[in-house]
């Protein structure tokens, strides 16, 4: 098995990120219907990410294993892993890689609910700033945050 590497989204793995999404997101969450907000996150991904974060993908044999959405205010939109590498490095990686595009601070928000996530933001250095509720979902949610 080859190991793991980062490196800058291009447009090609457009596809391979929006199954990524779907499918991670769907065994964190089953009893909610990701196939029905495809369209829906393909044209956020396009309109809000796409042009205005940056994106680094990690990658292993040729095959997209997760990504991180970094803007230019250190917000933190989306750190997707496949759920077949949930444990290894490819997290830890990509929000050390986070980190270092902006150096200044990195905030989050992340579902209250999902205590795996909360525990990793935790062990990679991030504090609870705040109780927030997501626009979209309107699920509650911890604002959380880093800083060098």
């Amino acid at each position: 098995m080859s190991a793991l590497h980062l490196r800058p989204y291009a447009a090609s793995d457009e596809a391979a990120a929006i199954d990524l999404w779907h499918r991670t997101w769907q065994q964190a969450y089953p009893q909610i219907d990701f196939a029905a907000r495809l369209d829906w996150w393909r044209e956020r991904w396009l309109r809000d990410l796409v042009p205005k974060a940056q994106i680094v993908v990690a990658e292993q044999n040729g095959a997209l294993t997760g990504f991180v959405t970094i803007d230019g205010d250190g917000y933190l939109d989306q750190l997707v892993v496949d759920p077949a590498h949930w444990g290894s490095d490819a997290a830890r990686l990509l929000v050390d890689e986070a980190k270092r595009l902006s150096p200044s601070g990195v905030t989050l928000l992340v579902n209250k609910d999902n205590a795996r996530a909360i525990r990793f933001y935790e062990r990679n250095g991030f504090a609870h700033a705040g109780d927030d509720v997501n626009p979209t979902s309107g699920r509650p949610v911890l604002k959380m945050v880093w800083r060098a």
